[in-house]
């Protein structure tokens, strides 16, 4: 048994491996070469011992790179020796099945070494704009179309640079400054926590990091044993249809309360489409266990302890499990929407807890054109939408399940020919009910160089609107047309004249609750504030 003092002293050493992660993400933000990962978080970076169990991960990221990165490092384990490993290497891969489930997320991965001997592993992953093909675009029919491919691969090998790496994927990219920036932001991100854990070593004179590692697994394991064995031995089911490509996309999940442990069934989903909407295992199992995760044991640290607690399966042909070298550029669109499908079961499991459903899919902008000798590209995060939780009204223009925050106005058009000539709330987007769904927003974006634009589209909740909860209405659908009338579709290339501007209204959340029950204070503040 351990005794307290080596109890407190895990605890304190367990915090400063936490700061350190967070400032391992923010030196990542603040060196980030592409927007996304600069202005939007969208990235992850976590601590992982010498078996490549994750212990750490930072407040700042997103759960599809977290949770699929807490994977990632045991497939980079399975390629290289620990035994091959010296000072100064450092690996990558954008590999989808070995990484975050899209060749557009780079994952790199650093060895810690302390006197000599290997103490932990380092890894962070940030969105890169542009890795060449088609672009971010669910317009591709296999995985060849969509970019360049990286597999595990030494970046740098004691401390000298693969330059014939760096230099193949510039030479794939439209962006290839900005992606070798980006490249050097995530190796200076690891780099930052190695000598923060040498650092640590130093002050508490200890040699590794092995005991507070078992320390960490074990007591978060145990904690979320115990809160699965409170819940009831059941299973439920839940259904939810959204728009797809080619067809609609039915995901259907089946919960299990499983001794120490929760089993997720994707049986039932629809088959694999023919473009790139598909989503890997690793990406879906990812954004799963988050669901799971704060609805269950918000209170716990999200570690190899705690993910090891959640079983996540689909079937072979399944949307849910795609397999090389089937497109996948897209997986957040459909990934982004399974929480809602989780807390769907969930609601029976432990009723008046989860939320109604949510807009769930990013209306993520992603813009190309320009004067051909000098064109842009660039991806802009927008939202809709939360459902509405048991007591409380829901976010609006909010991401979730993703968490990145909004692109900000400012630096698109200071970058870019883009310019936004609306960006406001969108009233009554919400679903009606006690509490009320999150609103989403409406755009008005044009371009002032004279050039046609390309948006490459890939939207979902237009046909299939976030559902309520307990009575609660239904939030509004998303919309998509051209100044001139023209509806839009979801998903695919739409090129816009230099004269025509774009129209988006992002969906809203469900509400919660029957809409006669909503009290008339809360009534009184939504005609105040413009929301009806």
């Amino acid at each position: 048994m351990i005794k307290t003092p080596q109890i407190l002293r895990f605890q304190v050493m367990w915090t400063r491996l936490i700061a350190l992660v967070e400032e391992q993400a923010q030196t990542l933000m603040q060196t980030a070469f592409s927007p996304l990962v600069r202005e939007s978080g969208d990235l992850s970076a976590g601590v992982f011992d010498k078996q490549g169990r994750m212990l750490a991960q930072a407040m700042t990221g997103t759960p599809g790179h977290i949770n699929t990165m807490a994977r990632s490092v045991q497939a980079f384990l399975e390629v290289l020796p620990i035994s091959g490993m010296a000072e100064g290497d450092v690996y990558i891969t954008n590999d989808p099945w070995h990484g975050t489930g899209h060749l557009n997320d780079f994952v790199v991965v650093t060895p810690g070494f302390y006197k000599g001997r290997l103490i932990a592993f380092f890894a962070c992953t940030a969105h890169i704009t542009d890795v060449g093909g088609i672009g971010l675009s669910p317009e591709g029919r296999d995985i060849f179309s969509e970019g360049i491919l990286i597999p595990i691969q030494k970046l740098a090998d004691r401390g000298v640079l693969n330059r014939t790496l760096i230099e193949i994927a510039k030479a794939n990219s439209r962006l290839p400054h900005e992606l070798e920036g980006d490249l050097y932001s995530l190796m200076a991100s690891n780099e930052t926590a190695v000598r923060r854990v040498q650092k640590l070593l130093e002050e508490i004179r200890e040699d590794d990091i092995d005991d507070l590692g078992n320390y960490i697994i074990d007591t978060s394991r145990a904690a979320a044993i115990k809160k699965i064995s409170a819940l009831p031995r059941t299973e439920s089911s839940y259904r939810m249809r959204v728009d797809g490509f080619e067809t609609h996309v039915d995901l259907v999940a089946t919960l299990r309360v499983e001794g120490d442990h929760i089993h997720l069934d994707w049986t039932g989903t629809s088959g694999p489409s023919k473009l790139g909407i598909n989503v890997p295992l690793n990406y879906a199992s990812a954004y799963s266990a988050y669901a799971l995760s704060v609805a269950l044991m918000p209170d716990l640290p999200n570690n190899d302890g705690t993910l090891s607690r959640f079983v996540i399966t689909a079937p072979d042909n399944c949307i849910l499990n795609a397999r090389r070298p089937q497109p996948v550029a897209c997986r957040h669109i459909i990934g982004c929407l399974l929480p809602d499908v989780v807390l769907g079961c969930l609601d029976a499991i432990v009723p008046d807890t989860v939320p109604a459903e949510s807009a769930s899919a990013l209306w993520t902008l992603i813009f190309r054109g320009g004067d051909p000798k000098k064109p842009f590209a660039i991806t802009i995060v927008t939202n809709g939408g939360t459902g509405a939780r048991p007591g409380i009204d829901g976010l609006s223009a909010t991401s979730f399940p993703s968490t990145v925050k909004g692109t900000p106005v400012e630096v698109v058009e200071a970058a870019t020919p883009l310019i936004f000539y609306k960006r406001e709330l969108r009233p009554q987007s919400g679903g009606a009910g006690q509490w009320h769904g999150g609103m989403g927003q409406s755009m008005e974006i044009g371009v002032l160089d004279g050039n046609p634009f390309t948006l490459f589209a890939a939207f979902d909740r237009i046909d299939h609107p976030a559902r309520g909860r307990a009575g609660g209405g239904c939030g509004m659908p998303g919309r998509l047309a051209n100044s001139e009338g023209t509806l839009l579709s979801g998903k695919g290339a739409i090129e816009l004249a230099a004269d025509q501007r774009l129209l988006i209204e992002t969906p809203g959340g469900g509400g919660y609750g029957s809409p006669e029950e909503r009290s008339e204070s809360a009534r009184a503040a939504d005609a105040r504030a413009g929301y009806i």
